[in-house]
């Protein structure tokens, strides 16, 4: 028969575990407060009375007090501006706290790794011959020294993803890095070429590094060194050295270029504006002419002869302007003299006032009246 069920009977058997007759209704709660009270203090070795009572009761609130005090304690967390919080519960990432309070379960139960995701961390790479000699794709070695600062960008990954981030980043810095290299050139890494192959790398380690997951992002890439290896190095420095006097002479061939083609273009850009003001002038030259002839026309029309004679004393004018003899005639005669002209001006020039120079003997005397004509005989038409 059960404790509990009524109807037992005989030597206190038909009472329950806290002293109560199952006939008299339901226990008193404070009863069995009480009760438990004193088997725990019997247990610690204290009496039964009223004064272990009391003091069991002060030490079972201190207890409660103590845990309460810890579970608030442990389970609120202050993240700071640059950390983000990741909650493990039994071990599992579940969840990842920003800046700020945040409350969770106390430990066991739930935990929380805090990581810095604003700080900048740096790794070298190519501290020894392993990590920093590779091969060109001209097939030869070259030693490069180059460094990658970093930022965790998802906390998360970072903590769980990967076991060593750090190691992983080494990892793929170099595969990366050689993967580069060994596509190009070793004049071309070791001069022109450095910033496109640490803009290079750095992008084939960041895709490795999103492929892997490991939550960090490469904010810069820097090739520090880059030179051939010892053994050649004085050999490499005459090559440079032959290189840049190869820079140098181009340069001043260019500039010399440039000087001849700047005087040809405006050699031939000022024979173009001689041209172009050569046509200009004979164009106006011939309009001018053109007019003048149609304007002679009109006048011819109206007094052909006078006009004739016009344009013949025009002509012999332009034509003995510039000559130093003079031919004349006299009324009756048909002998023509010549007067040598140029040698009397130059004599008159060193003659003495007043008296002119004595003929020359080659010269035929001037009649006292001569009359300065032109033969009117070696003229059409007369």
């Amino acid at each position: 028969m059960a404790w509990n069920e009524p109807g037992s009977s005989g030597n206190g058997k038909d009472r329950d575990p806290w002293g109560n007759r199952g006939d008299k209704g339901p226990p008193d709660l404070d009863e069995v407060v009480r009760k438990m009270r004193d088997k725990v203090g019997g247990l610690f070795g204290g009496g039964g009375g009223g004064r272990s009572s009391a003091n069991m009761g002060g030490s079972f609130s201190m207890i409660i007090l103590v845990l309460a005090a810890w579970f608030l304690y442990d389970a609120s967390y202050v993240i700071q501006p640059a950390e983000r919080g990741v909650v493990l519960r039994f071990g599992e990432a579940i969840d990842t706290l920003q800046p700020g309070f945040n409350m969770r379960l106390p430990r066991p139960i739930e935990k929380v790794v805090r990581v810095n995701v604003e700080n900048i961390r740096k790794l070298s790479v190519g501290g020894t011959q392993a990590e920093s000699l590779m091969l060109t794709r001209d097939e030869n070695i070259i030693d490069i020294e180059f460094s990658v600062q970093y930022k965790i960008k998802n906390a998360r990954d970072y903590v769980f993803n990967v076991r060593n981030p750090e190691e992983s980043l080494l990892h793929a810095t170099e595969t990366a890095v050689r993967e580069i290299v060994g596509k190009t050139n070793m004049d071309y890494v070791i001069t022109e070429g450095r910033d496109v192959v640490a803009v290079q790398a750095r992008d084939l380690v960041q895709k490795i590094l999103d492929d892997y997951g490991t939550g960090i992002v490469v904010t810069e890439f820097n090739m520090q060194d880059a030179q051939p290896p010892e053994q050649v190095q004085d050999a490499f420095a005459d090559a440079v050295k032959a290189r840049e006097d190869e820079v140098r002479y181009k340069n001043e061939a260019e500039a010399y270029s440039r000087d001849l083609l700047g005087k040809a273009v405006g050699a031939a850009q000022r024979q173009v504006l001689d041209a172009q003001g050569y046509r200009s002038k004979v164009i106006e030259s011939a309009t001018g002419e053109a007019a003048r002839f149609s304007n002679l026309l009109t006048e011819y029309e109206k007094a052909p002869a006078v006009t004739r004679e016009r344009l013949y004393i025009e002509a012999m004018e332009a034509v003995m302007m510039n000559s130093t003899k003079i031919m004349t005639d006299t009324e009756g005669s048909s002998n023509i003299m010549y007067l040598p002209l140029d040698q009397l001006m130059r004599r008159q020039d060193t003659a003495q006032p007043n008296r002119w120079p004595s003929p020359s003997t080659n010269s035929t005397t001037v009649p006292r009246s001569p009359r300065t004509v032109i033969d009117p005989r070696s003229r059409g038409g007369r």
